[in-house]
């Protein structure tokens, strides 16, 4: 028997990496989606955006909305675009105001709205909890070239970076909890590692190949334990 998945997400699910060597952006082939279609039970297809947001990802899930009814899971990964901020912007005004990509309580509603639509249109959603970020090794990477001393004024502390993007993971956590939606946890395989950061590229935010090879070994892990739990759930849940 094959299953069928269908990806919404941004780069993390796109596979995007900074190649270090080449100094640019590229997509990797052995990503943790693409690896997912190495196994000869499922089938993958990936809508997943460079710089993609929930809103941005909402928009583009109603465009499929014929599709989702065929899939076994609808899987959705955002999180990483949307709490981030535009550094240039603070750094030339540190004592303004400034609002992330997308702010918490609309990233959480637009969430919601997602998987209720997919829901409505006979999908069946499953959310992945976000890797985490170095958030040193972000910083030391939007700020070249800007004014950091006035960055770090305005975020108080360099590790208010990671505080903030782990409360857009709390969120993903929450609507899954609260929407009785399946959560496969990426986030818990990173942090019990000694040191993550191994797992990330330069820029401190995108999985790297290792990473992505983690990733891919957390959800079978995940689905494997949500199989257990939810014996009724078991024959849609064969990722290994």
């Amino acid at each position: 028997m094959s299953y069928s998945v269908c990806l919404f997400g941004d780069s993390v699910a796109k596979g995007v990496i900074f190649d270090s060597i080449r100094r640019k952006y590229r997509v990797i082939k052995d990503c943790f989606a693409a690896s997912m279609e190495t196994q000869d039970h499922l089938r993958v297809t990936n809508y997943s955006k460079f710089g993609c947001t929930i809103t941005k990802g909402r928009e583009l899930l109603e465009r499929h909305a014929a599709e989702l009814s065929s899939y076994d899971f609808v899987v959705f990964e955002f999180g990483g675009n949307d709490c981030d901020f535009d550094w240039h912007t603070i750094a030339e005004n540190p004592d303004g105001e400034h609002l992330a990509k997308t702010p918490i309580a609309v990233f959480e509603e637009e969430y919601r709205k997602a998987v209720r639509f997919t829901r409505e249109n006979g999908g069946n959603p499953v959310l992945l909890s976000l890797p985490p970020i170095d958030a040193h090794r972000y910083f030391n990477w939007f700020t070249q070239g800007e004014n950091a001393e006035n960055i770090l004024k305005w975020l108080g502390d360099i590790d208010r970076i990671y505080r903030w993007h782990e409360m857009y993971n709390l969120a993903v956590c929450r609507v899954a909890m609260e929407e009785q939606v399946l959560l496969l946890d990426i986030s818990s395989r990173f942090l019990e590692r000694s040191h993550y950061e191994e797992l990330l590229c330069e820029d401190g935010i995108h999985p790297n190949e290792k990473g992505h090879e983690l990733i891919f070994a957390s959800l079978r892990e995940e689905a494997e334990k949500a199989s257990q739990r939810t014996p009724q759930l078991s024959p849609r849940l064969a990722l290994a």
